[in-house]
């Protein structure tokens, strides 16, 4: 079996066992926290595409998850209020008008595009800006943390606006569903995998592309890029753009899935907690990027409601330890024993087919 069709075969059976399996064997709350860590996997899948192919380690993505989250939430207070009336939370904070910046949400399309098209927007402005003055690295990585704590004291900031601290949360109706109801958790959860996996091919049809080999290429040597007449900038802020869209995606759908997005969820620990989950997963690896962020928040989770204090220490413990042990992470590990696998039966297979044509003979 060529190496093309134990890819299609893999994703078939993950394909099955999410899509079958998983709803199949978990009850709805089981399944509204698996429909959880997809989400995060989805963000997790754009910080494998900016920096394990294009070496841009981003530490803001927690901005462009907000951007998504909070443009679907507020179409979704938007319209819980009803025309004319305003989100309660703005009720509560005083506010007699409803704000222009809140007006466009009131229709589900722009909310929808405004989740994309938004954190893409604003990667590129970002990407110009830096990547045109050659910022990269730890520099880069710097910037994207500073910016993640900036946009976080700009949210808690406007409680009139944005519902300061305590985010947006309440949500009664999500497109003519009861987002507490049991049907309507599994819907959501089959929204999210499927766009993961829709999502996850076009990365991985963009990684074989010839831009993806050319980010690649910039990633290993930018300055020899450069040199052969390309433009590394452009490169880079395509592939910040779409990974930050990814980020956007994910928090349009977190928001019905959990039904809450707030600043908490945003800043830059938030931010390093969805680079580690790459990195444990294998950051070189467009599906080991999806496993780290689905393993790492399941962990998260489990092992919170028995030792809730010490969840940080193990997942410090678990991020020094892949990358002592494991820089590749997990996905690079399998790979490695795959090769060695791989290696070991070529022989035995060269000589059994010798034998074979002597036999007939």
């Amino acid at each position: 079996m060529t190496a093309r069709w134990r890819g299609a075969a893999l994703f078939a059976a993950v394909a099955l066992l999410v899509l079958a399996v998983a709803p199949a064997a978990l009850d709805p709350f089981r399944l509204g926290l698996l429909a959880k860590y997809l989400c995060f996997a989805i963000a997790a899948l754009g910080i494998g595409l900016a920096w394990g192919q294009g070496g841009m380690l981003t530490l803001g993505q927690g901005v462009f998850f907000g951007l998504g989250g909070y443009s679907m939430a507020m179409y979704l207070k938007l319209h819980d209020a009803g025309p004319g009336n305003l989100p309660d939370f703005m009720v509560w904070s005083g506010v007699e008008e409803l704000p222009a910046l809140w007006k466009p949400f009131s229709n589900p399309v722009f909310a929808i595009a405004a989740a994309v098209l938004v954190p893409a927007l604003a990667a590129t402005l970002l990407g110009l800006l830096v990547f045109r003055r050659r910022v990269r690295g730890a520099y880069f990585a710097i910037l994207g943390q500073a910016l993640a704590a900036a946009f976080v004291i700009w949210l808690v900031g406007r409680q009139g606006l944005t519902g300061g601290t305590n985010g947006l949360t309440h949500f009664y109706d999500v497109f003519g569903r009861d987002p507490e109801d049991d049907g309507s958790k599994r819907l959501f959860y089959f929204v999210v995998a499927l766009v993961l996996g829709a999502l996850y091919l076009l990365a991985r049809q963009l990684v074989k592309s010839r831009f993806g080999r050319l980010l690649v290429a910039v990633r290993d040597g930018e300055d020899r890029v450069r040199f052969l007449g390309y433009d590394p900038a452009t490169v880079k802020t395509i592939a910040f753009a779409v990974s930050a869209a990814m980020a956007g995606i994910a928090g349009a759908l977190y928001v019905p899935v959990v039904g809450i997005i707030s600043p908490s969820l945003l800043g830059v620990v938030p931010s390093i907690e969805l680079v580690v989950a790459v990195a444990i997963g294998g950051r070189f690896s467009l599906a080991g990027a999806v496993l780290g962020g689905v393993l790492l928040n399941w962990a998260h989770t489990s092992f919170s409601e028995q030792y809730p204090s010490g969840w940080v220490y193990l997942q410090g413990l678990m991020f020094v330890l892949v990358i002592m042990l494991l820089p590749g992470g997990i996905a690079g590990a399998v790979q490695r024993v795959g090769g060695m696998l791989a290696r070991r039966s070529g022989p035995a297979g060269e000589a059994a087919g010798e034998r074979k044509e002597v036999a007939a003979q």
